[in-house]
């Protein structure tokens, strides 16, 4: 039988709110290196905990800007009065993901400065925008950046290699606090071995702190998604033997509502709608492409999900 795992309110409580009011104060605008200058979003909230970093890097006079924030009035201003201050101009606008939080100052950027719109970069780009390919270099004085791409938490997720700091610009898939959410659990957790792969000490995410052990931190993230799926999957394997020791026929099978209980007990509905529920189901389609377990067609609520022994051809299940 598998061993349940007592529901943490707190853990959840962290997950879904990143607990703000215990999140370490950022400064509007602040260096966090002699080439990197971080701006703030002003769009505070569960999900970007501080608000959407924003970064200007180099320096020169001419400079990159990496992501744009949600588009708050607090953010051009704080952005436009940077560049006023410092004599700066934008060489390249450099998008991490589309997420609104991290596009929506676009056009108040270009309503600033309209030659900025032809110096606006992301993969799978909008009409307007140019492309960023796996390993392109981006430099300006005192500053070159190499894209990786890192789809998982968004199809077109870029990182960005700053070789001057030994430093990543790791976006959303690595935060500076608590754990990102993903679209694609298997892409996702690839793309953190490639991130790692990379061997940066420093890490500059989208929302939170500066990482200032990034290999650390990515191995706890690759370690954090690997115990979860390794768990579901013990779940959905002791339905099965239960049924092999009792002598029954049948290969088990249990509902979300069924693997929700048997790893946390009773909790609200809210919860495993919000946060349990979705990531399960990244789980279970991960351990489904591996081939781990199996599931029965028809509604999702209703799903019986079944684990495949290892042994067992697929046209017997």
């Amino acid at each position: 039988m598998a061993l349940r795992i007592p529901f943490d309110k707190e853990y959840w409580a962290d997950y879904l709110s990143g607990q703000e009011s215990k999140l370490p104060h950022l400064s509007d605008v602040s260096a966090v290196s002699d080439r990197v200058v971080r701006v703030l979003g002003g769009n505070p909230g569960h999900m970007q905990l501080q608000g959407t970093n924003t970064y200007i890097v180099g320096t020169g006079r001419k400079r990159i800007l990496i992501d744009t924030g949600e588009g708050t009035p607090c953010w051009i201003a704080r952005i436009t009065e940077y560049l006023k201050t410092e004599h700066i101009e934008l060489s390249y606008v450099l998008l991490t993901h589309w997420h609104g939080d991290h596009t929506g100052g676009v056009p108040d950027l270009i309503a600033y400065d309209d030659t900025l719109a032809t110096k606006v970069y992301k993969n799978k780009p909008d009409y307007f925008q140019k492309d960023i390919g796996d390993g392109q270099v981006f430099q300006v004085e005192g500053a070159t950046l190499r894209a990786i791409f890192t789809p998982g938490h968004a199809v077109d997720h870029m990182c960005f290699h700053l070789e001057e700091d030994d430093a990543l610009f790791t976006g959303d898939n690595v935060l500076g606090h608590g754990y990102s959410v993903m679209q694609d659990l298997g892409t996702y957790i690839h793309s953190l071995k490639l991130m790692a792969v990379e061997g940066c000490s420093r890490g500059y995410p989208g929302h939170g702190a500066c990482i200032d052990d990034l290999p650390a931190t990515i191995r706890n993230y690759i370690q954090h998604k690997e115990a979860r799926v390794n768990q579901i999957y013990t779940v959905l394997a002791g339905s099965r033997s239960e049924l092999e020791r009792l002598g029954q026929r049948g290969r088990g099978g249990m509902t979300m509502e069924e693997i929700v209980k048997s790893l946390y007990g009773d909790v609200p509905p809210e919860l495993v709608e919000h946060a349990l529920g979705p990531f399960l189901t990244q789980v279970l389609w991960k351990l489904a492409e591996d081939l781990k377990v199996g599931f029965e067609p028809g509604e999702p609520k209703k799903r019986r999900w079944f684990a495949r022994p290892m042994n067992m051809r697929l046209d017997t299940v």
